[in-house]
């Protein structure tokens, strides 16, 4: 004959702590259901930006395009007037010669 206790029989009806965890369990899987659909409403709006990002990518690479083509001439222009700020004194003495020639013509 044992001496420990024996264990009460388990009643059919739910204790207490085992309705409110059943409640709190439907609350969580309410509150994820809501997670869930936020999350597939956030993804696509994600994919409705991509795609409309991605119908600007022809007129980005046209404008691309653009831009190298117009930098191009811009390089020279930019070189010569780089060759002209190393040499201040070149670049005013033909400013000065160029106006003593307007003198004399008037």
């Amino acid at each position: 004959m044992s001496t420990t206790p024996s264990a009460k029989p388990r009643s059919s009806s739910p204790t207490v702590f085992e309705q409110q965890r059943a409640e709190m369990v439907r609350e969580i899987a309410v509150g994820m259901e809501q997670v869930l659909q936020n999350i597939n409403r956030l993804n696509r709006n994600l994919e409705s930006i991509i795609s409309v990002g991605n119908e600007f990518g022809s007129v980005e690479a046209l404008w691309s395009q653009f831009e190298n083509f117009m930098g191009r001439p811009g390089d020279e222009n930019e070189g010569q007037d780089r060759q002209k700020e190393s040499h201040p004194d070149e670049g005013q003495s033909e400013l000065n010669d160029q106006e003593m020639r307007d003198g004399e013509g008037r």
